[in-house]
């Protein structure tokens, strides 16, 4: 039976997500006020952008009638883990196909341990195959392997996700000067932006080295929006060295300001990089005074610290 619109309600989200002021004596001393974008509040399976990104996807896989997702990240994806609990939601098929052949013969690590718990048949596959996982015939090669599926890319990035994104800009006009937001493939970011208002400015910290995300933000606006919106730049010093890499310093950084301002234990793979972007930024005078910075919080620490 294909699924129904209205089957969705196990998704229903709380929105808007929280916006919550916090005193930080390192932005307040400049004359500058945090806030946090509580996305990671939106929903307890799929929280922040996950919920934002997929919704839309699986509304459209709710149209077309596909009972089987397959999607596309690393051993540590959060996209993978929000895909695998959406389908345990929702009564469907999840597959995820993970990068890294090598992986298949290991002890499967907390993140794809979670996957498999919710349902989500793991197919591992070599680096050389994953760089063809926007390959429409790759595609169809998987769909001969796993039957017909709907395809959702990498990180969830598509024009669906985009527009979706673009609501939480919505939710933050008027609110703030800066809106900032830790990027792995740059959906949120290109939606963000296209959804602030004249006169905000959006932030996109990468997670990831290389310098590709510029290109990959301007293809998303591009193709969802049919040219660039807002006004958006991004902070690339700050990804640590790579996806999920992760220095004794930005653990320290991320439990004091946890600790002392009565948070969750913060994702590191993602949030305390944005965070600990926007505190080097303050301190080097990036944002005039008076100015209002606002931090999305995507996503808490899995697994959750205690």
């Amino acid at each position: 039976m294909p699924l129904q619109l209205d089957s969705l309600a196990p998704l229903a989200p709380r929105l808007p997500s929280p916006l919550q002021e916090v005193e930080d004596e390192r932005f307040t001393r400049r004359g500058l006020r945090l806030l946090l974008k509580r996305d990671d509040l939106i929903h307890p399976a799929l929280p922040g952008n996950k919920w934002r990104k997929l919704a839309p996807n699986l509304r459209s896989v709710a149209e077309t009638g596909h009972r089987r997702l397959l999607t596309f990240g690393g051993a540590y994806s959060n996209h993978l883990r929000a895909t695998a609990a959406a389908g345990r939601l929702l009564g469907l098929h999840t597959v995820g196909v993970v990068r890294g052949d090598e992986l298949a013969g290991r002890p499967l690590n907390p993140s794809l341990a979670r996957c498999a718990q919710d349902g989500m048949l793991l197919h591992f596959v070599s680096r050389a195959e994953y760089r063809r996982r926007a390959d429409p015939d790759f595609h169809d090669e998987l769909r001969a392997r796993f039957g017909a599926c709907a395809v959702v890319p990498e990180g969830g990035s598509n024009t669906a996700a985009v527009r979706g994104c673009a609501l939480l800009g919505g939710e933050l006009r008027g609110r703030t000067d800066v809106a900032a937001v830790a990027c792995g493939t740059g959906g949120t970011l290109a939606g963000m932006a296209a959804g602030l208002s004249a006169g905000q400015r959006a932030l996109g910290v990468p997670v990831l080295k290389g310098g590709f995300l510029a290109g990959e933000v301007a293809r998303l606006q591009r193709e969802s929006f049919g040219g660039p919106r807002g006004d958006w730049w991004l902070e690339g010093r700050f990804h640590g060295g790579g996806y999920a890499k992760v220095s004794p310093r930005l653990s320290d950084f991320a439990a004091d300001f946890a600790g002392h301002h009565g948070l969750p234990a913060l994702d590191e793979i993602y949030v305390a990089k944005l965070l600990f972007a926007l505190t080097n930024l303050a301190a080097e005078g990036a944002f005039p005074r008076g100015s209002t910075v606002t931090a999305v919080v995507t996503g808490q620490s899995f697994p959750a610290k205690p």
